[in-house]
């Protein structure tokens, strides 16, 4: 065979997966200015050219289902995927209006039903896992790239009166979307820094997990922060002790050496990274404003305790509940934007915002859900990846990317919720996790990891 030949061949392999691929590709775009907005206002906005394409992806997955007549899903992976229907449905009947139930369950439904779903009909085997993976890579690697430029130029978004936030492409107004973006990235490129028998591959992977710190770091994002520092140690306890003490002191010393280098910039880092403990020492105004809608979206539990507020409701019902605390709403401008005054609408804590709105019920089918994905996974790495003496299984990577990605979005959601034109990447980590949790494994499979 020719490498002309090869090629059209590598093509038709990775074609199931490909239009996932276009989803992840189409969040290296500009943001349209006036997008969808945050957490309980999910749903609300215009939506981005990612989301109608995933939109479009699972419409595919239905149609290709009918027409073939198989089952597309085992038992396991169409009970947790499906579980979150019956308290999204419940909420959506208690919803302020049916337009509002209607959009908020779409919604929901969209990001943590249907596009997990239709990624996981769609990877076949661990080669198309992995292609995703690195896609999640080239992705982070673009949007930071564009991130350390901003920092560099002042051209990113405000952060103490400076522009120098790194946001990416996805603007002041959504400053955790790069975040989000880099740390999807970190957590893959760690992961598939331990395929076996691949020690190119290996070694690019390590080295994107290393560039990917920078702009992490320049995002000024404590929740991203703790959840991929959660998300990698996890990684490394998975892939073995002995690597987790090696990597760790590795990591600390150039992290050591990445503030030294930084300059001034070391002292804005050491200021974020210090306001993460002052939860009543003198906490910011945005530590202030994040325990209050805390407050708020667990007296509205309180009240309703089996089915919340209804979808969408925490925006109606927070002044209700809300403390004086709370302020008017958060400051924006840079990257392109002026001056925006942003209300807060979410409480920025994804499981505080379903409790709130969606109660109990919602509550243990969504987040019951994740955490059976996790369980699910750890198991199956157990069986196929955890070998005595050492040895490892030979889809070790694929076991480390699901598990860290799975533990990245839990730890997360104690800080952020939905909402922004990176939402669809949740999606598709979901499926792309659920994938190697509950997946179906056959031939096929057993081929791609080799």
């Amino acid at each position: 065979m020719t490498p002309r030949d090869a090629v059209p061949r590598e093509l038709r392999r990775a074609a199931p997966v490909l239009p996932v691929v276009l989803i992840i590709a189409l969040l290296a775009l500009p943001m349209p200015a006036g997008g969808e907005t945050s957490g309980a206002e999910a749903g609300a906005g215009t939506g981005t050219l990612a989301d109608a394409v995933s939109a479009l992806v699972v419409g595919a997955c239905v149609v290709h289902v009918a027409r073939t007549g198989r089952r597309p899903l085992s038992r396991t992976a169409a009970v947790l995927l499906g579980l979150p229907v019956v308290g999204i449905t419940a909420a959506a009947f208690g919803a302020s209006s049916a337009s509002t139930g209607v959009a908020g369950a779409a919604r929901y439904l969209q990001i943590f039903v249907l596009v997990p779903a239709a990624v996981l009909i769609l990877v076949r085997d661990a080669r198309h896992f992995r292609l995703l993976a690195w896609s999640f890579v080239a992705l982070a690697l673009w949007q930071g790239a564009i991130g350390v430029q901003q920092n560099l130029t002042g051209t990113g978004a405000s952060y103490m009166g400076e522009d120098i936030r790194a946001v990416g492409t996805f603007g002041s107004t959504d400053v955790m979307g790069m975040a989000t973006v880099v740390s999807y990235g970190l957590v893959c490129a760690l992961a598939l820094a331990f395929r076996p028998h691949a020690p190119r591959m290996r070694a690019v992977a390590a080295g994107c997990a290393a560039l990917l710190a920078v702009p992490l770091a320049l995002s000024f994002s404590r929740g991203a922060w703790i959840a991929t520092a959660v998300a990698c140690l996890g990684v490394l306890l998975l892939a073995g002790a002995r690597r987790a003490g090696t990597v760790l002191l590795a990591g600390g010393a150039a992290a050591i050496v990445l503030v030294v280098g930084l300059g001034v910039g070391s002292a804005m880092l050491q200021e974020r990274l210090s306001s993460i403990t002052q939860v009543t020492d003198t906490p910011d105004q945005s530590v202030t404003d994040r325990y209050t809608m805390w407050a708020a979206s667990a007296d509205m539990w309180r009240e309703r305790p089996v089915t919340g507020v209804g979808l969408k409701g925490f925006p109606e019902h927070r002044d209700k509940y809300a403390s004086l605390a709370l302020s008017s709403g958060s400051d924006t401008a840079g990257a392109g934007s002026g001056f925006v005054r942003q209300p807060l609408l979410s409480p920025h804590n994804m499981y505080l915002l379903v409790l709130g709105e969606q109660g109990l019920l919602g509550l243990a089918t969504l987040a019951g859900g994740w955490a059976a994905l996790l369980v699910c996974g750890l198991l199956r790495w157990k069986r196929g990846c955890a070998r005595p003496g050492g040895r490892d299984g030979p889809e070790l990577d694929c076991a480390l990317v699901a598990c860290g990605l799975l533990i990245w979005q839990l730890t997360d959601f104690v800080y952020a919720d939905i909402g922004g034109p990176s939402t669809v990447l949740t999606a598709v980590a979901l499926g792309v996790a659920a994938w190697w949790a509950v997946g179906s494994r056959g031939p096929a499979e057993e081929a791609g990891a080799r």
